[in-house]
């Protein structure tokens, strides 16, 4: 069965509108448009004039069986009001590739052109996939440009990370087509966590050891940052509490930034009671510093002793908590990966646990790929390796379906 209908469980075609505007990325979006069309999706697609000076409009026209709209003021088009109607027509609007310029324009409500109008007047939902050189994407402008739409609603699909078309690696290279088509299409018809708070703490903590060294550890936040994104296209009002990470915040996700695992623990704990569900993905530090030096430490023998401290448990005290909310924690391992996982399920107190292997040759920290083991009271599921946020709306998944069954230990 194809994603469209398994995912969408749709019986008429989902109507999308393609804005494309100028960048290298635009031969992406081409792609887009037919795996769009695969999965059942009408396709309309609105072309910037820098974008048509990549991929002509021909091509989009052969590809989504619609002409193709470029003018803002289109005297053969009817009523010449073509920014009114495309934007009527559409189910959502997603922009691929969105440039620094484009986003800029739309962050601060401009409108010059086709694309630009049809932003202001949609209603429908609106995704943007963007597409830069990492620095681009790393400027501060670009990254309140980008805070900003995302407070008007606006979901971002990327950038992710990778090699670019000007011979620089970093963050700013376009989604795949594959996965901006798995979130347009691939958000579940029902939404089993609608009304719910789900509070997810996600990525590493930095201990510091003096003003520029920490402790840290590889975790990318990946995990916990498509966590997020699953448990808002259920229906959850989400809250992030997430440590150092170079990933874009998600769409219409409250995000909450912390550095240290005291940070984190009160940031969680400060929330824990309020929420329905604790998602425990963070790779928190197990100890920190037993003294953080005001200095520089200067190298001098040919060993150091440095001490620490072992920091609170966030995921056990939640757990605790009088009025605790259905607490997942997390485990990964390198050794006897079931045994530990149950016995952090039992000695924590946990509702459920997923539990994963890392030091392999797939999945783990830094990857985009994973799997899972994942194990409740009288219960377990796998959940094949997989990339992570169609990993992590399976793992959303089962953990409603564990909530509405009753499944809780306490």
């Amino acid at each position: 069965m194809r994603l469209f209908s398994t995912l969408c469980g749709m019986s008429e075609a989902k109507r999308i509108l393609l804005g494309v505007s100028g960048g290298i990325a635009v031969y992406k979006a081409a792609e887009l448009v037919r795996l769009l069309r695969k999965e059942g999706a009408e396709v309309r697609v609105a072309m910037t004039r820098a974008a048509s000076r990549f991929v002509t409009p021909l091509t989009f026209q052969a590809l989504s069986g619609n002409p193709v709209h470029t003018e803002l003021l289109d005297a053969e088009s009817e009523n010449a009001m073509d920014h009114i109607s495309l934007a009527r027509w559409a189910d959502l609007i997603v922009i691929a590739p969105a440039t620094a310029n484009l986003i800029a324009k739309l962050s601060h409500g401009l409108a010059d052109d086709l694309l630009t109008t049809l932003y202001l007047a949609a209603t429908c939902p609106v995704y943007v996939a963007p597409a830069m050189n990492q620095a681009m994407w790393g400027k501060s402008a670009t990254r309140e440009n980008v805070a900003a739409l995302q407070r008007h609603g606006v979901r971002l699909i990327g950038p992710v990370q990778g090699e670019q078309a000007c011979g620089e690696t970093g963050f700013g290279r376009m989604s795949e087509p594959q996965a901006i088509c798995a979130a347009l299409l691939g958000e579940p018809a029902e939404r089993p966590l609608q009304g719910m708070k789900v509070l997810i703490s996600a990525g590493p903590t930095r201990e510091p050891l003096d003003p520029v060294r920490y402790l840290t550890n590889r975790s990318s936040g990946k995990m916990g940052y498509a966590l997020a994104e699953a448990a808002r296209d259920m229906g959850a009002s989400v809250i992030l509490v997430s440590g150092p990470t170079q990933l874009p915040p998600p769409a219409q996700v409250d995000l909450v930034r912390v550095e240290t695992a005291a940070e984190m623990y009160e940031a969680v704990i400060a929330r824990a009671e309020a929420s329905d569900i604790y998602i425990g993905a963070a790779a928190v530090a197990d100890y920190t510093p037993a003294e953080t030096q005001s200095e520089k430490i200067k190298k001098r023998g040919d060993t150091a002793t440095l001490v620490l401290r072992k920091t609170r448990d966030i995921l056990a005290e939640v757990a605790a908590l009088e009025k605790r909310p259905f607490t997942v924690g997390f485990a990964a391992e390198t050794v006897d990966l079931e045994a530990y996982a149950l016995d952090k399920l039992a000695r924590k107190n946990l509702d459920m646990i997923a539990a994963n292997w890392v030091g392999q040759a797939e999945g783990g920290f830094d990857s985009d790929r994973n799997a899972l083991e994942v194990f409740w009271k009288g219960g377990r599921e796998a959940l094949a390796m997989t990339g992570k946020k169609r990993l992590a709306d399976r793992l959303t998944a089962l953990i409603a379906e564990r909530l509405q069954a009753g499944v809780v230990v306490r």
